[in-house]
């Protein structure tokens, strides 16, 4: 007997709300769709039935549950038939209604529209007609749709030629095959059949699909890009600077050989397709204006980067740019990892990301909309030579903000002239210094004190250190700035913090050293390096036009930092053996700029002795935070399993990852030392 589930049509209550009967019935379906595991993909991901998605977007549970919520069931689908849950025996008027939107449902279509987004708007009522590469892309979706021939109902010409393409992907035939037995098929078809004739036809078609990338040959030394006027193969068979061959040796392969396999290859990414893709979608083109037209509920909380002062200062300095509101705003983060994360073999691997920030904080921070622009090759890190990579990016950005590029607008249904800006980087410390050319190891490698830093190296410990460099950003009259006793002894803070400089500054700073040899055998540091500045080289990022009028250039990653934090604060108070920093060099560094005497070594029977820390948890208490962390239970999506990550016997926490630091560090901490720390801890 069918289940009554007449609630998915009251789907609001009288006062307008989400009524309480259907945020149980939507609770009622995840708990079914998780009882039937063969629904879900490898990526967790289910069939979405809310009124957009038609059972035809797969997204995560998470999301298919608020679109449910925002949008309401698919009308008629009453029988979760795409959920597995069996046909009902009888076949009411919602069976036939939900077996009709079935029936119409053509998963090439959807192939063309994922390749885009959402909700592509299929030229309907059109007030201006499509530039060439909108035209393209919407002769495409026709295709989808196209009968392989006059009167076919069972194949497009789209679903055709994927089918075919597939088969010689699939069983390795060769191009020549491929060819005799299209001949074939076209032979036996009506006369009216449209499908191409040979396989360059067929890729022609479908590659559209794809936005592609260019290979650009590199040097594996990470000294020069094979690209544009060094690209040719005979003139620059080698290195410029540090004479490593271009390709790896073969027998029979000559310099022009198709053949001939690089040593490093570069695969770069055009962003610019890919925002054009965005404006193709009618869904998204709506959403590119948020940052103007999007509601803020409180004006005083900075809840999109449009609301910050470096964004407001950019339109100031930029009225022309910022005029059209649909310009693309930009943010670029970076990292290293190691692909082979079984192997033992070290692996930094590079890729670079950009992000349109033109979009609704829930979609612009979303992994449709962040867009692989680079991928570095390894094995080692590119390190300052970063730039050397980055030129393909940097020269199609320069190109999108001085001339622009034809854009089709599928919202207004209008072409427009879509210029884009980067606004800033966002990175760990590390690859900071790789992006700014600020290095950021040594003295100086505080970007924001510079020169003004007050840095010092550990007597003992022999590191450098920043203790009580944070008072002088303190308001003038405040009482930390008075106290000698809890910060460095006998010291009273009258300074104030160093004056920031202007991007003008420091592009007039970078212009008076000499410029920096990428080579090699280069170490990239000229003048008074380490003393005055820090310079190791000038940013490429100082070609775009506008970079040094931007307020923020480049953005720290709080995870990764967070994470570090976390680490240390965890290991000193559990007091792991080789992982705390309350050691006895520390101990000693301490007597010498602190008024503790109660943390310092006591000589005992002709040893040092390091009397036990307030702050430092016993056997016990360890176990005690251990076995608390064990029995830690999260919702879905809000943490991973901490609990996994911790080892009883030895009171330690392995394989915590950077979002499950955060986590910690922002919730747990308190609860998991309240009852073990005095309370003045």
């Amino acid at each position: 007997m069918a289940p009554n589930r007449s609630w998915m049509s009251r789907r609001q209550d009288c006062t307008g709300h989400l009524s309480e009967e259907f945020k149980k019935g939507v609770v009622e379906f995840v708990d079914f769709v998780e009882r039937n595991p063969t629904v879900i993909d490898s990526l967790g991901r289910i069939l979405c039935p809310c009124t957009k998605c038609k059972n035809r977007i797969r997204d995560e549970i998470f999301w298919v549950e608020k679109h449910l919520c925002d949008r309401g069931f698919l009308e008629g689908y009453t029988n979760w038939t795409a959920h597995g849950e069996e046909r009902w025996v009888e076949h009411d008027a919602t069976n036939v209604t939900q077996e009709h939107e079935e029936e119409n449902t053509n998963p090439y279509v959807d192939m063309v529209i994922d390749a885009a987004g959402d909700n592509l708007n299929v030229m309907e009522g059109l007030e201006e007609d499509p530039n060439p590469l909108a035209s393209k892309f919407y002769k495409l979706l026709r295709s989808a749709d196209e009968p392989l021939w006059d009167g076919c109902t069972k194949h497009t010409i789209l679903s055709a030629v994927t089918q075919l393409v597939n088969l010689k992907s699939e069983f390795n035939m060769s191009e020549s095959c491929y060819n005799r037995m299209v001949a074939i098929i076209k032979s036996m078809l009506p006369e009216s059949e449209k499908l191409p004739e040979d396989f360059y036809r067929s890729k022609t078609m479908i590659q559209e699909l794809g936005l592609g990338y260019e290979k650009i040959d590199a040097c594996p030394n990470h000294c020069m890009l094979y690209y544009k006027e060094t690209s040719d193969k005979t003139s620059y068979a080698a290195c410029t600077m540090c004479g490593h061959p271009r390709f790896k040796p073969k027998a029979g392969d000559t310099i022009n050989s198709s053949r001939c396999v690089p040593y490093s290859i570069l695969r770069y990414f055009s962003i610019t397709p890919r925002f054009q893709r965005l404006f193709m979608s009618k869904n998204n083109a709506q959403y590119m204006k948020w940052h103007v037209d999007g509601v803020r509920h409180d004006e005083s909380v900075i809840t999109h980067p449009a609301d910050a002062d470096a964004w407001k200062q950019f339109d100031a300095t930029h009225e022309v740019f910022a005029q059209e509101s649909r310009n693309v705003r930009l943010g670029l983060c970076t990292d290293g990892f190691n692909p082979f994360s079984g192997s033992k073999t070290p692996y930094s691997c590079w890729p670079v990301f950009v992000t349109p920030y033109n979009l609704p904080p829930s979609m612009c921070m979303r992994r449709e909309y962040i867009f692989l622009s680079l991928l570095i090759p390894g094995p080692k890190s590119p390190g300052k030579r970063l730039d050397v990579y980055l030129r393909p990016l940097i020269d199609e950005l320069k190109v999108l903000w001085d001339n622009g590029v034809t854009t089709y607008d599928a919202w207004q249904k209008k072409n427009f002239n879509m210029k884009a800006a980067l606004l800033w980087t966002i990175s760990d410390f590390l690859a900071y210094g790789m992006l700014s050319g600020w290095s950021t190891h040594g003295r100086l490698s505080c970007p924001i004190c510079m020169k003004n830093t007050k840095s010092f190296r550990l007597q003992h410990g022999a590191k450098l250190c920043w203790f009580d460099c944070h008072r002088q950003y303190l308001p003038a009259g405040h009482a930390f700035r008075r106290d000698r006793y809890s910060f460095k002894k006998s010291i009273v803070e009258n300074s104030f913090p160093p004056k920031r400089m202007s991007g003008v500054d420091i592009l007039n700073e970078l212009d008076k050293l000499e410029e920096a040899n990428f080579g090699a055998n280069s170490r990239g540091k000229k003048g008074d390096f380490g003393t005055i500045h820090n310079w190791v080289r000038k940013s490429i990022f100082w070609e775009l036009p506008y970079w040094s009028t931007n307020l923020i250039r480049h953005n720290l990653d709080i995870m990764h930092i967070e994470k570090n934090i976390f680490d240390n604060i965890f290991n000193t108070v559990m007091d792991v053996n080789g992982k705390t920093k309350d050691n006895a060099n520390a101990r000693e560094d301490l007597k010498l700029i602190c008024k503790c005497p109660n943390l310092e070594l006591v000589f005992e029977n002709g040893k040092y002795k390091k009397p036990k820390s307030t702050y430092v948890l016993d056997s016990q208490q360890r176990r005690i935070v251990c076995e608390w962390i064990k029995q830690l239970k999260f919702s879905d999506g809000y943490a991973s399993n901490i609990s996994r990550c911790v080892n009883l016997a030895d009171g330690k926490i392995y394989g915590m990852k950077s979002h499950d630091s955060h986590v910690f560090m922002e919730r747990l901490i308190p609860l998991a030392f309240r009852d073990v720390l005095p309370k003045s801890i």
